[in-house]
């Protein structure tokens, strides 16, 4: 968790440079074509200081608990990968099936994107592809091992990830697009948005994967020497 934290004050720097100015332009869009505003219950200073502060920092604290968990279970299970380079793996994995999957169908937007009218549609088949990112990641991984006696390491790691882009290619085909984009909403910004989406998660999944890995090495094999892949002598 202080993994999580410690990776959470690094994306909250991104999504503060990176981010914000993104949403300030989204709600100036917004503001312009309202005709009627409601009562201002937090302002925006707050929920771009304070607010979003919060935000983040609980993402990392509580994803960073949970991708410890997983880093302990997979352990010394997915090979003979020493605690650092577990750590690495797990945190792409989460990058991927937690984040990149759905984004790829339904990326994130920027305000006035999106009608309020239909959150909870979009919320439900967001998190819907997540749950398939992580099912499908773990059926490919089982796929894997099972083809692995007959064709071997190499050819049954390409078999399983050949299943896994397949998969998430129909279920992206399948399930209902959402184009909620209001007419003459900037292409550019939309655009800046989402990268900056995606670069807030980049340097999260990264810099947890890093600082929880060493923390786990040093814990783990305190007295190891050699590459960061070797096997360590608690996985031994």
């Amino acid at each position: 968790m202080l993994a999580g934290l410690g990776a959470g004050v690094l994306a909250l720097l991104v999504a503060f440079f990176l981010g914000e100015p993104g949403v300030e332009d989204a709600i100036a869009f917004e503001e312009a074509g309202a005709h009627e505003h409601g009562a201002e219950l937090v302002s925006r200073t707050a929920q771009s200081t304070g607010g979003l502060a919060t935000g983040v920092l609980a993402f990392g604290v509580a994803f960073g608990g949970i991708a410890a968990l997983v880093c302990c279970f997979v352990l010394g299970r997915a090979g003979r990968f020493a605690p650092r380079t577990t750590a690495l793996l797990v945190s792409g994995a989460a990058l991927l099936c937690v984040y990149l999957v759905p984004f790829l169908k339904y990326p994130a937007n920027p305000p006035a994107v999106g009608d309020p009218g239909t959150i909870g549609k979009r919320t439900a088949l967001y998190f819907l592809m997540m749950l398939l990112g992580v099912v499908l990641a773990v059926a490919a991984v089982l796929c894997g091992r099972r083809l692995a006696p007959r064709l071997g390491t190499w050819y049954a790691t390409v078999a399983a990830g050949a299943f896994f882009v397949l998969a998430v290619g129909l279920a992206c085909a399948f399930l209902p697009a959402v184009d909620e984009v209001p007419e003459g909403f900037p292409a550019d910004l939309l655009w800046r948005f989402r990268v900056a989406a995606l670069a807030i998660q980049l340097t999260f999944w990264t810099a947890f994967g890093l600082l929880f890995g060493e923390a786990a090495q040093r814990l783990l094999s305190p007295g190891a020497r050699g590459a960061p892949g070797d096997p360590s002598p608690a996985v031994r």
